[in-house]
């Protein structure tokens, strides 16, 4: 399932922590690439620093405070955020992420954008699956939540500077279909108490979420 989530970060939020990261040191994103990925890319990545902490913790939390992210992705951890900078004439291959980051599973991968696409040119973030290509510029504060078994890319930039945010959950829900099947169901456990208010359907559904849950967490 492919989710593009608005409202992440208010426009405020986006703003101020576009300022922060002005002020940050950047080096070559190919320090935390695989022997593989080290070939086609081409970015610039945030060093740590105590400022970079405050923007991965305000993201994070805004992250798992948004009740779509939250319901699509069902994150039992997730990887420390990056804060990955494009400039002109920057790029990123197709690959597909590493399976494992950092002691986690990689079953969810998103990027969270910072940069207005108006200030910038190229750089979509491209997905593949078996049918299509999908080429993606997000609002700022907005996130793209995908599969980590999808190939994908980031064309490159022709004009301006690109600025984003990239991090990867391990799911409670391991398998795709089953996060999607919960998924659904909360958009009509949603529907039904928007409809009804409490009522014996709501508890039904509700019961039903549960239990699937249970079944399928791990």
């Amino acid at each position: 399932m492919f989710l593009a989530i608005d409202g992440i970060l208010t426009p405020a939020e986006t703003n101020a922590l576009r300022g922060v990261a002005e002020n940050l040191t950047f080096a070559d994103g190919r320090a935390t690439a695989g022997r593989i990925a080290q070939a086609i890319k081409a970015n610039d990545q945030a060093v740590p620093s105590a400022d970079l902490d405050a923007i991965r913790a305000k993201a994070t939390a805004a992250l798992m405070a948004h009740p779509v992210f939250a319901a699509a992705a069902r994150p039992k951890a997730m990887t420390p955020l990056i804060l990955s900078r494009y400039r002109e004439g920057q790029t990123y291959g197709m690959h597909v992420d590493d399976a494992l980051m950092q002691g986690l599973r990689t079953d969810l991968s998103f990027t969270l954008f910072l940069s207005d696409p108006d200030g910038y040119d190229g750089g979509a973030l491209v997905v593949s699956d078996a049918v299509e290509e999908r080429a993606v510029r997000l609002a700022p504060g907005s996130a793209l939540l995908y599969p980590s078994t999808t190939l994908h890319r980031v064309e490159p930039v022709t004009r301006g500077t690109r600025l984003c945010l990239v991090g990867w959950v391990q799911s409670w829900i391991r398998d795709a279909g089953q996060r999607e099947v919960l998924f659904d169901l909360d958009r009509a456990i949603a529907d039904v108490l928007a409809r009804e208010g409490k009522s014996a359907l709501l508890d039904t559904l509700t019961k039903t979420r549960s239990n699937l849950i249970r079944m399928w967490a791990a």
